[in-house]
């Protein structure tokens, strides 16, 4: 099956016409532009093929046995009972964790094509749209090793799940306290995080870093890494004596080195602050400036996020 995609953006286009938003502009003064969708399978146009209407979509099918699955603007297809495509055509920009759906029900499988289409002005440029797609077209095998670092706010979290959005078997591992009622604040936050995760997503609750990294196979997601080293703190009282705490942070780069899984782990950058007034702060400052650098440099992928932005440690 030949497919061709003359135009790959939104029915307005990409700049859209008349928006003045910060992906549209830089585009039009470079006199850049993407077209509306049009795709030619075998020659012919997408809606010329015998198809039949699926949840969110198009299952189409060519005379020579090819098999696509086309998915409507902001719509995740549902494909056909049993089905196996040979491509699929999605709006990756709205819903990448689509792409797993279909990977866990064996609907796209290692022969798939994937295109993105549907695509505009909801992405930043095309550069911020191939590095998304670099980690939803393929996701690496493991092991594979990604540490990404951030003040508070800064919007790590959002992009460690962006990365392993189109992943089919994720464990999200939680390593802070569990809301218990007596901090709405808290509880908001960890609202905000499981409303974020696709349903499917495994959750573990628990400071057991080095036996999550140990067992895993498929990807992981750590949530944090600065939540971890107080719970493990606290566990060994280390907040006398760093030296308590020493062979945990230990086992937890062992644990890293060696595991199979695909990781990405998040953390505070701690070095950019002010030195923390009192011992425990500068004790705790210390000891995650160095499980910091231990992990980046067992790292396969390091990067600063700051303000959404991730700003790449390495090549």
């Amino acid at each position: 099956m030949r497919i061709e995609i003359e135009g790959d953006a939104s029915a307005l286009g990409w700049p859209a016409p008349g928006c003045s938003c910060a992906s549209c502009s830089p585009l039009r003064r470079r006199g850049e532009s993407r077209a509306p969708l049009r795709v030619l399978v075998d020659g012919r146009p997408l809606d010329q093929w015998e198809s039949v209407a699926v949840p969110g979509g198009l299952d189409v099918r060519t005379d020579a046995g090819g098999r696509l699955l086309y998915g409507h603007r902001a719509a995740c297809p549902e494909p056909a009972a049993g089905a196996v495509y040979d491509a699929v055509l999605l709006d990756l920009l709205e819903r990448p964790e689509q792409l797993a759906v279909l990977r866990r029900s064996g609907a796209v499988a290692e022969h798939t094509r994937i295109h993105a289409v549907h695509v505009d002005h909801r992405v930043r440029d095309a550069a911020e749209l191939r590095r998304r797609l670099g980690f939803w077209r393929a996701p690496v095998a493991g092991p594979h090793r990604t540490l990404l670092l951030g003040g508070s706010r800064s919007g790590k979290s959002a992009e460690a799940e962006l990365r392993l959005a189109a992943h089919p078997e994720v464990t999200y591992l939680a390593t802070g306290p569990r809301p218990d009622g007596s901090d709405p604040e808290w509880a908001a936050r960890v609202g905000a995080h499981r409303t974020r995760r696709p349903s499917w997503w495994r959750t573990v609750e628990s400071d057991a870093l080095a036996g999550v990294l140990r067992e895993a196979t498929g990807a992981v997601l750590v949530d944090g890494l600065g939540t971890w080293l107080a719970a493990v703190m606290d566990r060994t009282g280390a907040w006398e004596d760093a030296d308590a705490v020493r062979p945990l942070l230990a086992e937890a780069v062992a644990a890293w080195r060696g595991t199979r899984a695909v990781v990405v782990a998040v953390s505070d950058e701690v070095g950019l602050s002010l030195v923390p007034e009192n011992r425990a702060g500068r004790l705790f400052r210390d000891l995650l400036g160095e499980l910091n650098q231990r992990l980046a440099a067992e790292s396969e992928d390091a990067a600063l996020v700051v303000a959404g932005r991730p700003l790449p440690l390495w090549p």
